[in-house]
């Protein structure tokens, strides 16, 4: 299963929306053949191995697969993979998770249990459902899977007390966050971090797809010659304002190519109000990259699933520096969320910290 695991990773932006998926056939301890879900409308990860082998050669053998094999269900663009499952004369099926799916959701299961098949279900089931937390909350939730980003010192500091942050992290861990951005749908920033660094919020230097640049601007304050709004007619850009947003303002960036719109009726652009406006547009995966303010607005709004943290061997000090975190904060360690199945690994001269607020 760890090797199906592996294979559903390679999954990138071309599989969405759907799950990233790998399967394995083996006998025994040795592996038959395998595959994994490289396109949407394409093979899925059980036909794809099943594909591999010779007629008959899968008869007996065992198929790992990290979610419950589809089912007919409308719409749906490929053959069910439940039936190729069935007429390849598998004696086992070894399931990771459970499909969310309400057309699915276990009926594929049943289907091969009552043929005949021994079924199991659950094996390495936390690992398989954080590889696919976007496609598992959109389907249980209908919100968009929300990552926060940001890279930090060694000491917590994403600046100096100076403004200058460029730049804390290495070339590995900034081209590792130009992947991020071609499989998520939306890109997300505070007005501050637009002021402070006049970014671009594209994809570049990397295949992928190009997500909505999204800025959450109280006041509508974003410059009309700033590089986000110079290439809003290329580049969709959305800016997010609360309810105080200079209507003037707002008025000249619509002119220059932004679509500008009130989130919430707070002063303040509202997280979860942001969130389903980007539901209404079937956009399922948010990158939130900072700065402090809007994080904080959004881990207070219990609206951050995932955090990804770049710890650069620096250490800046400074009692101005700011960290990757601002707003009111936690008054008790006991309130403060906690990550869970944190990972640490190599990023460039970097470490990458990976842990989760909500697995689905």
């Amino acid at each position: 299963m760890r090797r199906a695991l592996d294979l559903a990773a390679r999954g990138d932006y071309r599989t969405r929306p759907n799950p990233k998926v790998g399967a394995v056939v083996a006998r025994g301890d040795k592996v038959l053949a395998e595959g994994h879900h490289a396109v949407s409308g394409g093979p899925h990860a059980e036909a794809a191995a099943l594909d591999a082998l010779p007629p008959g050669a899968a008869r007996g053998a065992t198929l790992y697969v990290t979610l419950e094999p589809c089912g007919p269900f409308a719409g749906k663009r490929t053959p069910p993979c439940v039936e190729r499952v069935l007429a390849s004369e598998l004696a086992r099926v070894v399931v990771a998770q459970t499909d969310p799916h309400p057309e699915v959701g276990g009926r594929s299961l049943e289907r091969l249990r009552a043929a005949g098949l021994r079924v199991d279900v659950g094996l390495l089931e936390d690992a398989a459902r954080r590889l696919n937390g976007p496609y598992r909350k959109w389907i249980k939730v209908r919100r968009p899977y929300v990552t926060a980003k940001w890279a930090m010192s060694l000491d917590g500091r994403i600046a100096t007390a100076e403004g200058d942050s460029q730049w804390i992290s290495c070339g590995a861990s900034r081209r590792a966050v130009h992947r991020l951005r071609g499989e998520v749908d939306a890109v997300l920033v505070g007005v501050g971090t637009a002021l402070a660094d006049d970014p671009l919020l594209t994809r570049r230097g990397v295949e992928g797809g190009t997500p909505l640049r999204v800025v959450l601007d109280s006041r509508a304050r974003l410059p009309l010659d700033s590089r986000l709004v110079r290439t809003a007619r290329e580049v969709p850009l959305l800016v997010a304002t609360g309810s105080e947003a200079d209507p003037e303002r707002s008025a000249a960036l619509r002119v220059a190519g932004a679509e500008v719109l009130s989130c919430g009726a707070g002063p303040r652009p509202d997280p979860l109000a942001l969130l389903d406006v980007l539901a209404a547009r079937d956009l399922r995966h948010a990158l939130l990259e900072g700065g402090g303010e809007v994080a904080a607005a959004f881990l207070e709004a219990d609206a951050i699933d995932r955090v990804l943290c770049f710890v650069g061997p620096r250490l800046i000090g400074g009692d101005g520096a700011p960290g990757p975190l601002r707003g009111r904060g936690f008054p008790r360690l006991d309130d403060a969320p906690r990550l869970r199945h944190l990972e640490a690994r190599p990023s460039g001269d970097d470490v990458l910290l990976e842990g989760h607020l909500h697995v689905y």
